[in-house]
C-alpha cells in the first residue's frame, strides 16, 4: 500500500479558509529593508526617538540602534540622524531619504500583499 493510499482524503478542503503568506525585503550583500524595519522607521518617525521607538517594538535600544546603522551605512545617505542627549535632549528622526524609503517600502509591501491576495483569491476555491 503506497502513502497515498493510506492517507485518507479531507472532506472539509472546500470549505477550510486558506491563505497565502510571504514576506518581502530589499538586500545587497546584507538585508537593507524589510517589514521590521520600515516598523521601526514608522515608530521612529512618530515618535522621534530610537530609544521609544525600540521600546514599542519589544526590542532593545541596542537592537534598534544596530538596524539603524546598518541601513544608514549601506543608504546612499543616512535615513535616520541622531542627536546625543544634552542640555535639550537627543532624538532621531528620518531624513528626506529614510522618508523616502518609507514610502518607497510601503508602496512595495502594499502591492505584494494585494498579490497574495490576488493569488489566493485564484488559486483556491
Amino acid at each position: 500500500m503506497s502513502l497515498v493510499e493510506e492517507m485518507p482524503a479531507n472532506p472539509d478542503f472546500y470549505t477550510m479558509k486558506f491563505q497565502l503568506n510571504g514576506r518581502i525585503w530589499i538586500e545587497g550583500d546584507e538585508r537593507f529593508i524589510g517589514i521590521g524595519r520600515w516598523e521601526l522607521l514608522t515608530h521612529i518617525r512618530e515618535t522621534g526617538s530610537l530609544s521609544a521607538s525600540a521600546k514599542a517594538m519589544g526590542m532593545s535600544y541596542k537592537r534598534a540602534w544596530d538596524l539603524v546603522q546598518s541601513m544608514n551605512k549601506q543608504a546612499p545617505e543616512p535615513l535616520v540622524v541622531t542627536q546625543t542627549g544634552g542640555e535639550k535632549g537627543g532624538g532621531s528622526v528620518l531624513s528626506a531619504e529614510g522618508l523616502r524609503w518609507l514610502e518607497r517600502y510601503g508602496e512595495l509591501h502594499r502591492r505584494f500583499r494585494h498579490f497574495l491576495e490576488t493569488e489566493c483569491a485564484d488559486l483556491l476555491p
